[in-house]
């Protein structure tokens, strides 16, 4: 398993929360402990949303380690589905179990049932082999770019460096800055990419860093003893005062002027949106329509799994958008442990394992916040994308898992989808067929040659998000190596 934002090969990182925190003594806040309920105005029990008549957000769930897309989505169709099992042999997920996808011939993993009403209601697609790439190529035009510097992205199944490069939106590891954060300042936006998921290259800038909370709800955000419900003692008083001074004071150096204005407005922030980030279900200013939403994968008043905790905190900041402020929000959260080496599946039951456990969490958390938006009216306004590091072996390994491959399948939800159908090209099933990247038989194991690249894919999501199509080239510079820019699934 790989964890995100260490960008290495090891496979255990520091919890993210340590990542909020290296991030919020950066910039001159910390988290505190104490637990406590707060009340916003803008979240009264039953009130309507407030929003900018364009409001639209994006969400981006990176799946960290490598999602096995082939086990994701599955063909229905006999020919193809036989393929599938005479090669994935005990990995292959019974075509009975698995979730229908009425109009096309694929199901989702039986885990991803709690995915099946937004395809009813035309709000799910599938894109299939997305990948990074440096532009579009044969199998013939991969196998002759093996070993030139440039000509393919920069350390092919490496976690670290395709984990840079789905965050950055180009083919290079060196790439300092992600696509959300560029997207956020073509735009203007009034803030940086919210991330729930800890420190993220995907929301960072030349200029800030994304904005990190909380991914529990219920704790606070703020200036270590220095947030408003804080402010009954007068040294504390005063020194958030001397401090407010010392940041709006102009410094000669450029270095000390940035420094300042991060200082500052982690003031600001911390003031505007701590009593929204502790909002817990069932506490004072929690929305019923939310917590209704969330009520299947809630034990008590708690969330019981990491990304449906994370997908709640994003859920009330659009809810609570007149408190977050701006009209176009990028959100950033993350699940772990996609690498499955060992144990993706259970011998003999293979809609069990670690696979499955971690497609429940999915499913079950995007489903219930994809329930939240429909039911508060802001489906339409909100559109949910899944990324990884890559795809993994067709073939399986020895150990009941897969290996590291290359492109995979993903999936886009929202009312603003255009459900009911696929997107891009699945891959031809032939071990060492046209998408095969292999040609000696030790090498065909099903690493796909992506059919669309990582580029496409968010170009199209930017394009929905209100970029235009000079800014999305600028974003995401191999883009204008392909014809098809939109893939039309928004």
């Amino acid at each position: 398993m790989m964890k995100p934002h260490t960008h290495h090969h090891a496979h255990s990182a520091a919890p993210a929360s340590l990542d909020r925190r290296r991030w919020l003594q950066r910039s001159g806040a910390g988290l505190a402990t104490a637990l406590g309920a707060g009340t916003v105005g803008n979240l009264l029990l039953g009130a309507k949303p407030a929003h900018a008549a364009d409001y639209k957000a994006l969400v981006c769930i990176f799946l960290y380690g490598g999602n096995d897309g082939m086990n994701t989505i599955v063909p229905t169709d006999a020919g193809r589905y036989n393929q599938y099992a005479a090669v994935r042999k005990g990995l292959a997920l019974p075509r009975e179990s698995l979730v229908n996808l009425s109009g096309i011939n694929y199901g989702l993993h039986p885990a991803l049932a709690g995915l099946a009403p937004a395809w009813r209601d035309g709000t799910l697609a599938p894109v299939f082999n997305v990948g990074t790439q440096t532009r579009p190529m044969s199998k013939a035009e991969y196998r002759a770019s093996i070993g030139i510097a440039g000509a393919l992205p920069d350390n092919l199944f490496s976690h670290s460096d395709q984990q840079t490069q789905w965050e950055a939106g180009t083919s290079s590891s060196f790439t300092r800055t992600g696509w959300g954060g560029r997207a956020s300042e073509a735009l203007n936006t009034v803030n940086p990419v919210i991330s729930v998921g800890g420190s993220t290259r995907f929301g960072q800038t030349d200029q800030q860093s994304p904005l990190v909370l909380p991914a529990h709800p219920g704790e606070t955000f703020g200036a270590q003893l220095l947030m408003p419900q804080d402010m009954t003692w007068q040294p504390r008083i005063d020194r958030k005062a001397i401090l407010e001074q010392l940041y709006a004071q102009s410094q000669d150096l450029a270095l000390a002027e940035a420094y300042g204005k991060v200082q500052h407005n982690a003031f600001v922030v911390s003031e505007r949106l701590t009593n929204l980030v502790k909002i817990a279900p069932g506490s004072p200013g929690a929305s019923a329509v939310i917590d209704a939403a969330f009520a299947p994968i809630m034990s008590g008043s708690s969330i019981t799994t990491e990304l449906g905790n994370q997908l709640y905190q994003v859920a009330k900041l659009i809810y609570g958008n007149a408190t977050v402020q701006g009209s176009r929000q990028i959100f950033f959260t993350q699940m772990d442990n996609f690498d499955t080496h060992a144990g993706q599946v259970i011998t003999g039951s293979p809609t069990e394992g670690n696979h499955a456990r971690l497609l429940k969490e999915l499913g079950d958390a995007l489903g219930c916040f994809n329930t939240a938006m429909k039911n508060l009216g802001l489906g339409d306004a909100v559109t949910a994308f899944t990324q990884s590091d890559f795809g993994r072996t067709f073939v399986p390994n020895t150990t009941n898992g897969t290996d590291h491959g290359w492109g995979s399948h993903h999936l886009v939800v929202g009312g603003a989808v255009k459900g009911g159908t696929s997107y891009g090209l699945y891959p031809d099933l032939t071990l060492g067929g046209q998408n095969d990247i292999g040609v000696e038989s030790w090498e065909m194991h099903g690493r796909w040659l992506p059919s669309t690249s990582m580029e496409q894919y968010a170009g199209t999501l930017l394009g929905w998000f209100g970029v235009n199509d000079t800014q999305a080239r600028q974003i995401l510079p191999n883009l204008a190596r392909y014809g098809v820019t939109k893939l039309g699934f928004v």
